[in-house]
Parts: C-alpha cells; structure tokens; sequence
C-alpha cells in the first residue's frame, strides 16, 4: 500500500545530490573559487549568487534621454525628403522648413499639385497629422501617437545600447530598466569607478565618414552643402566637411584597440554593404581628405592615398591607450539614438551591504531555528524529516538561484525568509490529516498513505495560487519587485518538491526500518 517506485528513488535522490553540489560555490572561499574556475573542469557547478546593489554596494544612476533631439532630427530628414521628392515631380514650392512639431511649405499652383503633395506628405510619416489650406499652405505634424512612438523606440533602443556598453566594460549583473517615459535606471553592483561609466553611457558614440569639402575649405567659407565642425587633434581649429554621410558608422562590424607604430589606434570593419561602399569612396576621392567624425567632432582626417576594399581600417587620433579601448567599446555597442543626461547619482557603500547582510542572515537563522524546534515540538519524529526537508529546500533554493545567476537584493532575502515560513505549511496538513486517518481507527502504513495522498489536492490549490501571485509580482513588478518574486516562486517550488517527495521517502524508509506497532504524532 505504501510504495514507491526505484525510479522515483532515483530521481529524488539525483535531485538532492545536485542541488547540494550547485550551492557548495556559494559557501567557498573567494581564492578556492578562482582556482576551481582555473584548475577545474567547466562542466563541474561554479556559479554563486550575485549580490545586488543593496548587498555589496555600488553605484544608481537615472538617465534621461534627450528624446527631442531624435524628433529634431527627424523632421530634418522629412525636410531633405519632402524637398526631393516636390523637385522629382516638379511641384514648386517656398518656404519650406522645420516648425515646432512638424514641417511646412507652401505650394505655387495649390490646385494642379494638392493631391500630389498631399500624397507625399503622406507618405513621409505614417502617424503624422497632413492638413493642407486654402492659400496652399502644407502642414506635416508629428501628433501625440508619433511622438510617443519615436519616445518608445529611442527608450528601447538606447536600453539595449547601454546594456551592451556596460556588458562590455566587464560590470557584471547589472540592472538596466525604464522608468517613466524617457528615463532609464541603471545599478552597477560593485563598481568602483562610476566616472567611467557614466563617460561611456554619456556619449552618443555617432560615428560617420564624411568627404572635406575643399572647394569651401579654399575660401573658408560653408556652402549649402557643407557644415563646420572642430577637430579633435587640433584644439579650437575647424574644418569644413560636407553634409552627406558617405558611411555610417550602423555600418561598423567590429572596432578593436590595437597599435601602430607604438601609438594606440583603433582597428575597424565594415559590413558588406559598408565595405562596398567605403572602396568605392576610397578609390573615386584618391588624395582627398576623408573626415572620421564622431558626435560632430572630427577626430581624424586622413587623405585618400589608394583605394581600401578590404573592409577594414584604422583610425588614429593620439589616442591613450584607455581612450582607444574606451572608443572601441562605443562603435563596437553602437551609436546610442538620443544623448543621455545623468540626473540622479546615487553611491552605496559596502559597509551598508554587510550590515543588510547580517542583518538578513540573522533574521533567516532566528527564523529557522523557531520552524525547527517547533516541528520538532509538535510533530516528533514526523517534524525532525520536515526539519531535514526545510534545510534542504534552502539548500535548493540557493542552488537554482546559482544557476540561474540570478541577482539577490534584501527583497530576495525577504522572500526566502517568507519561504522558510511557510515551507512547512505543506507538511503540516499531511501530518495533520495522518492523524485524522489514525482517529479513524485505520493502520499505520493505511493512515500514512492517506494523508500523503488526501492532502496533495489542498497542498497543489495553495501553492499554485501563491505562484499565481508570484507570477503577477514578477511580470508587473520592477526591480526589487521582481527579486521578491523570483524568490517566492523557486522557494514555492522546491517546497513542494522537499515537502512531499523528500519527506514521503523518509517516512517510508523509517517505517520499513523499525515496523513501529504505533505511530506519536
């Protein structure tokens, strides 16, 4: 009557076995850890649970990014492509411009060009609000829907480009989320050195290739199709490069510190597309000079002494040797889609980790000592397989928690504490429902497998609905939020599987091993 199968032996055993060998990490020593990570094989456990700002310190920044620059520059390129294409269809036009949150122009002939302009107006802008007047006045405005659109890419977009540039600094478990509509939380666990990151999330990294325009140069003076820039090399001098973009820097592949002639330079390559185009610049400007600008800064402007059609090259600029990794870093992750502001800085100490550490670790040990000896007062021999089982589901916890690298903050710990809590909840309705079958007057081996199996159907109802919780936590919630539920669910997993399988086979082995005549519980 009471059974179970060598297959589930196996399985629980396993089970144990491996959530004891995956949090061992955890409880090494720092130096024993690095010589397993270099003496050991890869595929034994290694991982640890990484600590969150809260536990070891770090650095909070809130970042805001300057969304209407993105708007300005979109509605210039709407300029340039309204402009292009009224001179393809030959629509005469004047006053064609940037005002406030759209373009305007006006038409000469309002009633043979309407509809072609209305159409290309159309066409520029899928959310953008197209009215046209009586006096032929063409108004293309950026409503509430596309400026929240372009807002959410840019958000998006710049999300993903800090968490590159960060990843690739080597700050490990960072947490990167939006807040509001245009700001961005970035904690940093650990890091020492915030300047730094704030230097690499700080700049724009816009990188683009642009031909000098000499005939400007010679006269010193901008033409429609040219811009002034400074030059980084120089300080305080300027040269006149043209507008158009020969190749940007969306093209780039991969850029990697290296040196020449003892100087540190950064080696870059382009895409397929981009290499294409850069032979085909290179080789018809021969003995021209081609502008490198980065952020409207050119930090390199070399001449053209032969065609380059390997898709690759350098760039110099009396780089140090952290400003060539540090430039590398930026084209490697990608131009960011709006500059981003700091306007929050927020600094936690070690010390405050160590004490919320303590502080954690005391409240778990106090909590866990009153469950133990409470079950043991209660339940006897019955509470001692509970007690076992509880310290296990501890030790499973921290083990899935290594694997899964998962970060740990006080919301966590206060999660696993709650766990520790009602992790017994499972064991005290079997236990309970035990001695109902024993009042009815059934057998030891009956009344233990009725309790096992009359109380799973309330044991599956409470979790599953403290898992639903746990799940709306997690997928709502943000950061702390999220720590409290990522905890809340491992430990509301491995409960079940701790108090039910795990106690089920020691209750059986007991019973086999001494054959009790009757059962104190």
């Amino acid at each position: 009557m009471l059974h179970i199968e060598r297959w589930k032996i196996i399985l629980i055993l396993t089970f144990t076995f491996l959530g004891v060998l995956y949090a061992v990490p955890n409880v090494m020593p720092q130096q024993l850890q690095v010589w397993m990570e270099e003496n050991m094989p890869s595929a034994l456990p290694g991982n640890t649970i990484n600590l969150g700002l809260d536990l070891q310190g770090g650095s909070h920044l809130l970042l805001e990014a300057d969304t209407r620059t993105v708007i300005s520059d979109r509605l210039d390129s709407i300029v340039g492509a309204v402009r292009t294409e009224l001179r393809k269809k030959n629509i005469g036009y004047t006053d064609l411009g940037v005002k406030r949150d759209g373009v305007t122009f006006k038409l000469r002939n309002l009633a043979q060009d309407r509809e072609t302009a209305w159409k290309i107006a159309r066409d520029q802008e899928q959310n953008a609000d197209v009215k046209i007047d009586d006096n032929g006045r063409v108004d293309i405005t950026l409503g509430e829907k596309a400026i929240k659109e372009i807002n959410t890419k840019v958000i998006n977009h710049s999300i993903e480009i800090v968490r590159r540039r960060i990843d690739e600094s080597g700050t490990k478990e960072p947490v990167i989320q939006r807040q509001g509509v245009n700001r961005i939380v970035v904690q940093l666990p650990g890091v020492d050195d915030p300047e730094r990151v704030k230097e690499l999330l700080g700049r724009t990294a816009k990188m683009s290739f642009h031909l000098v325009d000499m005939d400007a140069s010679s006269t010193d003076r901008a033409s429609p199709s040219s811009k002034r820039m400074s030059m980084r090399e120089e300080g305080g001098q300027t040269i006149l490069v043209k507008k158009r973009v020969m190749i940007s820097g969306d093209m780039l592949v991969d850029s990697q510190p290296t040196f020449e002639q003892g100087m540190p330079v950064v080696s870059f390559r382009f895409n397929s597309l981009g290499a294409r185009r850069f032979c085909d610049v290179t080789r018809d400007n021969v003995g021209n000079p081609f502008a490198i600008v980065l952020d409207n800064e050119v930090i390199s402007a070399p001449r053209i002494n032969e065609a380059i059609c390997g898709g690759s090259g350098i760039i110099t600029g009396s780089f140090t040797v952290k400003e060539a990794h540090d430039l590398s870093l930026l084209l490697r992750a990608g131009a960011l889609p709006a500059p981003l502001n700091v306007v929050e800085e927020r600094s936690v100490g070690p010390s405050l980790g160590s004490d919320s550490i303590a502080a954690g670790g005391k409240a778990a040990v106090i909590g866990l000592a009153l469950v133990l000896l409470f079950m043991m007062m209660v339940y006897g021999i019955f509470g001692v397989f509970a007690n076992i089982a509880l310290v296990l589901n501890i030790i499973f916890i921290i083990a899935i928690l290594s694997v899964l690298q998962a970060t740990l903050t006080l919301p966590g710990i206060a999660g696993i504490i709650l766990t520790i809590g009602i992790a017994v909840d499972a064991n005290v309705l079997i236990y309970e429902r035990i001695r109902e079958e024993l009042r009815q007057g059934r057998g030891i081996l009956a009344a233990v497998d009725g309790g096992y199996k009359l109380a799973l159907p309330t044991i599956t109802d409470s979790n599953l609905t403290t898992l639903i919780v746990a799940f709306i936590l997690f997928s709502f919630g943000t950061g702390p939020i999220k720590g409290f539920a990522v905890t809340m669910c491992v430990g509301t997993a491995t409960s079940l599987f701790s108090a039910i399988m795990l106690t089920r086979l020691m209750v059986i082995v007991w019973l086999r091993k001494t054959r009790p005549t009757q059962l104190y519980i």
